[in-house]
Order: C-alpha cells, then structure tokens, then sequence
C-alpha cells in the first residue's frame, strides 16, 4: 500500500483565508482539501481532483504562480456536492519517466479504491499513464478523446502530446477496447487516419456532424471509462489559454454539456483537462471555464443512476428482426431514465450459451435497425467480441 500524501504537495493556504466568508454551499467550505500538513482522508473519497504540471511532451508549458482554476471552481455553489478531495499538485520528479510512474501509481491507488481521478494538466501525454494505471489493474477500457485532432503520431516518435494514443495502439499486452475521438477538425487530419479507426473498428466524430447530434454524447460517454479532454477543441475565443488553440472549435457550453454528460455516467471512473497554459490565459478566462467544466461533471455525477447496465426487468425491451430472418438486434429502454442500450451477442471460451454485452445507444439508433441497416455501435462492437 503505497502512502499517497507523498507524491503530492499542498495547495496554498492563502486560498482558505478567505474560508469563513464562504457560504455554506461554497465548494471551498466543502471539499477536503491538502492545505499544510492536512491531508484529504481518501477512505470515503468518491472524486479526487489534482494538478499534473507536467509538460516535457507538449509546447505548452507549467506556470509558476498557484493554478487560478480553484479561485473560481472553490467560490461556486452546489446543493449536493459529493465527497470531493483535492489532493494538490502532483510533485514532478527527478526524471519525466519518474513523473509518469507517479502518475500511474496514484490513479491506480485511486482507481482501486473506487474513487474518481480529476486531473488538471499537463499536457495531454498525460493520458497515456493514466491508461497505463487500467493496464495495471488488468482492465480492459474504452477512451474518449475530445480533441481537435487524433495524437497518433510516427513509430519513430517519443511520447508526446501529439503520439500519446499511438503508444496506447502499441502497448502490449493492450487493454484498449474502444476509442472514440468526439469534436476534430477536419484540416488537421488525414482521410487515411480516420480509415485506420474505422478499420480497428472505433470511431471519430467530426465537429459538424458532432455538433449536428449532439446528443450522442451522451450514449458515447455512457460506454467510456476514461476521458481525456484536450482544451485545444475549444475555440480560442473561450479557452485561450493554450499554445495550440485555434478559432474554431467547440464553444464553452457545448464543453460543459460534455463534462456534464460525463458525470451522469456510471462507467466514466477517470477524468483528464489536458493542455491549459496559463501564462497565455487572458483575463483568465480558460480557468473560469474550465472551472465550469469541472462543476458540470460534479454536478452530474451528483444525479447518477446506477444504470452501468440496463436492468432487465426495469426496461421495456424492443427487438428489431432484419429481413433475413436470421438476424435481430434486442434494444432496452429504461423506465426509469428513458436511457437506451443494446445487447450485443457473444460467446465465452468452454460457454455454449451466447452471454450478452450492453452497450449505451440512442433512439436513433434504434431508428436505424428499424430502417433495415445495422447501427455502427453495435457492428463494431460485435467485431470486437468475436
């Protein structure tokens, strides 16, 4: 059992000067916070927030005053906060390598004890140990990315910012099971990359067609165990506080929607805000937002349905047969959340009897199997358990 407090330094107390003239559903006066010596207590911990500045792969880099992001996300106000931590700033190591191990090891401690990591980064290579700390616990896992662009890179490159998810690909043995990348941009990758996903059966959703169905985040996010969000999606004129940001993107409620979508699911158990520089935040206005950002997925996580799989007796169940008459897809309809999934049929070694696996849907996709054509979601998925 590794000793957690170690790897972490305090916040700073000037931040809790001011903590007798919150109010009672202030997040200052309720989180547990590492101020001096005093140490959260993880052991009822359900979400732990903390600072990565580590930027030796990305352009960005760390600031040397305290992280504005807590100035603001401390002043809101929530009515049902959970049992929130923040744990501090991660201490960067003597070597990179080193920074990443202690990464790793923390998520993996917390990970373990079913508690939520909430890390504020860093660059987005970040992501990499932090599915490294799944592999670990022997986990198999499904990524979403909210990023401009896909951060696959060459064989040939270092991990970085722009490489980490092709050293995901290359790790062995691999525990990725499914990836999404939700909001690019077009002119920033190539037709031959987004094939390459679709041939390993994930998926992409360009900003205009994400933005044009929006709501299937919320199906997406319900299948994902981590996400990682690289500010870079989010148009300049909302987070300018980033080397790489450009003039489109996704806007500062599209993003929260985002976070809150991922706080109402019941699968999502790591959190990553990659790539936020500082130094380059005018008015701090990228820290305001993502401040918001974090209280989207708070506030959701707050209202969670305990629906990781559909119960079977609570839902109304829809089975769509093809013409074939060989064929069928079940669909199931929460009665209590109105939430869809399907099941997808597979089979286990020594098993005669096809098992089922879930998977978060949407109308529309039930749409689409009543129309004849078998939903991506499921035909992917369905490849992959073969």
């Amino acid at each position: 059992m590794i000793n957690i407090q170690t790897y972490f330094n305090p916040i700073s107390s000037n931040l809790f000067s001011a903590k007798n003239n919150w109010e009672a559903t202030q997040i200052g006066r309720l989180i547990d916070s590492h101020v001096n010596d005093s140490f959260p207590d993880l052991k009822f911990s359900e979400i732990a927030l903390f600072n990565v500045n580590e930027f030796n792969g990305s352009e960005n880099y760390a600031s040397d005053t305290e992280c504005s992001i807590r100035n603001f996300f401390y002043s809101y106000h929530h009515d049902k906060f959970p049992r929130v931590s923040d744990l501090g700033y991660l201490k960067i190591m003597s070597s990179r390598k080193e920074t990443f191990e202690a990464i790793q090891n923390v998520c993996e401690f917390l990970l373990h004890n079913g508690t939520i990591p909430f890390i504020i980064g860093g660059g987005n290579d970040v992501s990499y140990a932090i599915y490294k700390a799944y592999a670990s616990l022997d986990k198999f896992i499904s990524l979403t990315s909210v990023d401009s662009k896909f951060d696959i890179g060459l064989d040939k490159d270092s991990l970085s910012s722009s490489s980490y998810f092709g050293k995901i690909l290359a790790d062995k043995p691999n525990k990725l099971f499914h990836f999404t990348n939700l909001a690019f941009q077009s002119y920033f990758v190539s037709n031959f990359a987004t094939e390459m996903l679709n041939a390993m059966n994930f998926d992409s959703l360009r900003l205009g067609d994400f933005r044009a169905n929006f709501s299937e985040a919320e199906p997406i996010l319900r299948n994902t165990d981590f996400l990682s969000f690289d500010i870079s999606a989010i148009q300049h004129s909302f987070a300018c506080g980033n080397v790489y940001s450009s003039p489109n993107g996704l806007n500062g409620e599209e993003s929260s929607r985002i976070m809150r979508y991922a706080g109402l699911s019941d699968k999502v158990s790591a959190v990553g805000l990659f790539e936020y520089n500082q130094d380059l935040d005018i008015r701090n206005q990228t820290a305001y937002l993502l401040a918001q950002m974090i209280w989207y997925f708070i506030d959701g996580y707050s209202v969670r349905k305990n629906e990781l799989n559909p119960v079977v007796k609570s839902c109304i169940k829809y089975t769509v047969a093809f013409e074939d008459g060989k064929n069928e897809i079940k669909f199931f309809k929460s009665k209590n959340s109105g939430r869809w999934w399907m099941g997808v049929p597979f089979y286990k070694e020594g098993k005669r009897d096809a098992q089922m696996y879930y998977i978060a849907c949407s109308y529309r996709d039930y749409e689409i199997a009543n129309s004849g054509d078998i939903p991506d979601k499921w035909l992917k998925t369905f490849n992959k358990l073969r």
